[in-house]
């Protein structure tokens, strides 16, 4: 009997039908196998199907196989299970840092690990309150350009951007270059930030979607002996809107009605004192920037800064500087 055609690739054929075709409620028979081989002009018999999917099942793989009525084979295995598909597809989707456009491949990719019935299940559109997405195609060739440089012990030089009233991106130090030294990248409040270190300016941090024109330099990094790879996890803990400066040691008053958002954001480790029936202390390290004193504002007067004193006092001036628009003239 000749040999039928297309007989090299026909069990990566099969594989691939078993993966697009097939699912817990989507079960495929043989002679549905057959037609779709036959479409990518395969010619094959029955039996033939029935030891290629014994052949895949020695392979590792997991077909299963209902017998009667609406019976058929399935594939059982694969690397993502679908909930978990729909969670990175969510994530994806909702995530501030990613373009529209790159949010849809990378669904569509994921799509891949699935049958195509339950890709249809991960093309959801998840809805963000107040979420713009980042219009920065480059984004992601910025990052691994970042990483290359960290990897192979690198400076870089790059321009950094700002916004302006026309809404447009315009160069800061008039277009003049940054040249840096890499050494970790860092993901905090839905953003990439480069953690780097500057002549004359130490360890500093930069939007990665706000770099352009990044280039690798043959110059080996500087400032080892100021970074500690264990900070890392901490770094942007005392930072609120990754706004940078000193970190200051602050004694917080709390209504314990605020218990929930001092945990959320100082962590569990932070050592709670009761005062009264009321209200607990506690102390915490934050840079006291505008962000932070903003933050605390919106308790209500639930949180009082406590000490130091000076940061007190900086807080009681910020909030005198908003309230003279309003003082009746």
């Amino acid at each position: 009997m000749p040999r039928a055609e297309g007989q090299k690739g026909k069990l990566i054929w099969l594989l691939r039908i078993l993966e697009r075709y097939t699912d817990e409620e989507h079960l495929i028979t043989v002679p549905r196998i057959l037609e779709l081989l036959a479409e990518h002009g395969i010619t094959a018999e029955r039996k033939s199907i029935y030891d290629d999917i014994e052949s895949l099942r020695e392979l590792g793989y997991e077909i299963e196989q209902f017998r009667g009525r609406n019976g058929g084979y399935y594939l059982a295995s694969r690397p993502f299970q679908l909930p978990e598909l729909k969670l990175l597809a969510d994530s994806v989707q909702a995530s501030r840092f990613i373009t529209r456009k790159k949010s849809d491949q990378l669904v569509k990719t994921l799509g891949q690990f699935v049958s195509d019935y339950q890709a249809q299940d991960l093309k959801r559109q998840v809805f963000a309150s107040g979420r713009v997405k980042n219009m920065n195609e480059t984004i992601y060739y910025n990052v691994d350009a970042l990483h290359r440089a960290i990897n192979q012990n690198k400076q870089v030089r790059f321009v950094y951007q700002e916004w302006n009233l026309n809404k447009k991106k315009t160069a800061r130090r008039g277009g003049g270059a940054y040249q840096v030294s890499p050494w970790a990248l860092l993901w905090e409040e839905e953003n990439y930030y480069l953690v780097a270190w500057e002549q004359g300016k130490g360890m500093r941090h930069y939007r990665v979607d706000k770099m352009t024109l990044i280039h690798l330099l043959n110059e080996p990094r500087q400032g080892a002996e100021d970074f500690d790879p264990q900070q890392m996890r901490d770094y942007a803990k005392p930072m609120f809107s990754m706004f940078g400066g000193e970190v200051v040691s602050v004694q917080l008053r709390c209504d314990n009605s605020v218990i929930g958002p001092i945990l959320d954001r100082f962590g569990t480790d932070v050592i709670v004192m009761p005062q009264d029936e009321t209200h607990f202390t506690v102390h915490v390290d934050v840079v006291p920037s505008p962000p932070f004193f903003g933050w605390i504002f919106g308790f209500g007067g639930k949180v009082e800064i406590l000490q130091p004193a000076q940061v007190r006092n900086n807080f009681q001036e910020m909030l005198h500087n908003i309230a003279q628009p309003y003082e009746a003239k």
